[in-house]
């Protein structure tokens, strides 16, 4: 019988496929007491679970290297040599040989692990946490019989629907395009690290569900609408039929919007608009340069760094960037360093905080980090000999931060001159604007910067205090709330006082209607996800700036989100436009 659940639309599309239901979570264990008699049993039991998950880890291992290469799966030799430790293996046997049974041993010493490690003051070792986490839930799932499920398990050409709690880096680096058709989770907004990654790989996606991965078994059939954030469990036939009609509409529509390729973002009161392409993988960025994008607003290096027990060396670096960089042909390519940590960390992650989001990330492990980061500095002036790159700092708030990083791209400049190798050193510096501080002191910011970009997905968390992670919180994430689009135009109005380019490089951008109301507060320069390009371009040509300015004029005068998204649907619906709810 169907039923129906919703939750976000995360990313765009319509898929139809079997459910592949990935648990990847540290069960709960009962403690339970085993008589003395029963410890040599108890002891094989836990021996045979950690060589069949060293089996396992083998047979990802090698699949992995096959699909994304031996960097990618140098990852589970960490977690092999976990399995192989002594102290563990010793701890856990003492703990057994104590009457507990052999899965609350492991529990006991695998949870202590995890905390001593997380705040060691060593930062290898922190960065083991993550390796740990996993190799808890592998052994814990076979000790209590739960279903042992990987992503890697599912066969090319299933077109599954993955469904899980939520899709961590450990998760990602082992999805294969070719096997998986959709994602649903039960955490996620539109703005999560999940949706980010669904829409880069192009697959539609359900986030927020909540209880997604408890209604189902594994066994069901379903539909998937991240247009309107649907999921149809065991739909019939009939309702078949018509998601896959939708599904053919999606790619005709999409078909009519090439058409606009090579036409110029030109409002119709003649105001031209920049309107670039975010890349999330190199993969991207001839997909991206294909859609006439005016080169790359936003190029995030996450993905050199997420699923991976190392930092890539420069030269990894500089290719990659270089792909990029050469798909445009000299069109600008504005490169963000690591924004490492909230909710994007490393295999391993690195330190254990109560509130990563407000913690050591981004600009600031960068500059703590010196040596990691003058090795992505020199890639970066390296692949600027190929074409217009641009570096973008994220998360900074004050103009000592913009003085450390300047400091070390002189320094990275200086070692590569040292070198004989092949380097720009003029490469143009920007800072994102993405906190209430950077926007309300933006001028601070100006002395050595080429340009702004606001990330409007921090902005927005930061501005009103909203997880932009959390499911329930996502109706309270409103990126049309008065107090964002002040911040914004006065970024905007800094920008226009200084001479300094100002774009908006988050997702508000890759909404038509957000998009509208950029346009009105002054904006002139978007980047955008790469599906979202034509769309958007639609938009400008179909809207004068003019109406645009007197739409957030009147918005701003709401008192709510909820008002001011209103009125701006009211306003760009006089051109014929229909958008939907940007709330979450």
């Amino acid at each position: 019988m169907e039923r129906r659940l919703v939750g976000i639309p995360a990313s765009p599309g319509v898929a139809v496929g079997p459910v592949h239901l990935l648990w990847w979570e540290v069960p709960e264990v009962r403690h339970r007491i085993i008589p003395d008699e029963g410890i040599p049993d108890e002891q094989t039991r836990f021996i045979g679970a950690v060589e069949r998950s060293k089996t396992r880890l083998r047979q990802v291992r090698e699949r992995v290297e096959g699909s994304a290469g031996p960097q990618e799966a140098a990852i589970f030799d960490v977690q092999l040599s976990i399995l192989e430790d002594a102290e563990l293996l010793t701890g856990v046997a003492e703990l057994i040989k104590q009457n507990l049974a052999a899965e609350k041993a492991f529990d006991i010493v695998m949870s202590d692990w995890r905390t001593r490690f997380a705040r060691h003051s060593h930062p290898m070792l922190r960065e083991r946490v993550g390796d740990l986490t996993d190799v808890h839930i592998r052994v814990l799932t076979l000790l209590l019989g739960l279903p042992d499920h990987d992503p890697i398990d599912v066969p090319k050409g299933t077109n599954a629907i993955v469904v899980t709690h939520d899709l961590t880096p450990s998760l990602t680096v082992q999805l294969d395009r070719e096997a998986i058709a959709g994602i649903a989770t039960d955490a996620g907004t539109r703005t999560s690290h999940v949706a980010i990654l669904a829409r880069s790989l192009g697959l539609p996606a359900v986030v927020g569900l909540r209880s997604v991965t408890t209604e189902l078994t594994g066994r069901e059939r379903v539909i998937i609408d991240g247009s309107t954030g649907m999921l149809a469990i065991n739909p019939s036939d009939e309702d078949i039929a018509q998601y896959e009609q939708r599904a053919r509409e999606e790619v005709a529509a999409e078909t009519e919007l090439r058409e606009l390729v090579t036409a110029d973002a030109v409002t119709t009161d003649g105001v031209a608009i920049t309107l670039r392409a975010n890349v999330d993988l190199p993969e991207d960025s001839d997909y991206a340069a294909a859609t006439g994008a005016d080169g790359v607003g936003l190029m995030r290096t996450e993905f050199l760094v997420l699923g991976r027990a190392a930092m890539p060396d420069e030269d990894e670096q500089y290719k990659a960037y270089t792909k990029v960089v050469s798909a445009f042909h000299g069109r600008p390519v504005i490169i963000r360093t690591f924004d490492i940590g909230g909710d994007k960390l490393p295999i391993g992650g690195f330190p254990a905080e109560a509130n990563p989001f407000l913690g050591w990330r981004a600009i600031r492990m960068c500059l703590d980090q010196p040596d990691m980061f003058r090795t992505q500095l020199r890639a970066l002036m390296r692949a600027a000999v190929h074409g217009d790159v641009r570096i973008l700092l994220p998360l900074v708030v004050s103009a000592e931060e913009v003085h450390g990083a300047r400091m070390l791209l002189d320094e990275a400049a200086d070692e590569l001159a040292e070198r004989g190798v092949e380097f720009r050193r003029d490469v143009p510096l920007g800072v994102m604007i993405e906190t209430p501080a950077a926007a309300i002191s933006a001028e601070t910011l100006v002395d050595g910067v080429s340009f702004f970009s606001i990330g409007t997905n921090d902005l927005v968390q930061y501005t009103l205090a909203v997880d932009r992670g959390n499911a329930n919180l996502a109706s309270r994430f409103t990126p049309t709330h008065p107090a964002v689009l002040q911040l914004i135009r006065r970024t905007v109005e800094v920008g226009h006082e200084h001479d300094i380019e100002v774009a908006v490089c988050g997702e508000m951008g890759s909404h038509p209607l957000l998009a509208f109301a950029l346009l009105g507060l002054g904006v002139r320069e978007m980047s955008v996800t790469p599906r979202s390009v034509l769309v958007v371009k639609r938009m400008i040509r179909s809207v004068s700036v003019e109406a645009a300015r007197a739409a957030v004029e009147a918005a701003l005068k709401a008192r709510t989100a909820a008002d001011a998204e209103f009125i701006l649907a009211e306003r760009i619906g006089e051109f014929g436009i229909v958008t939907r709810s940007a709330q979450g």
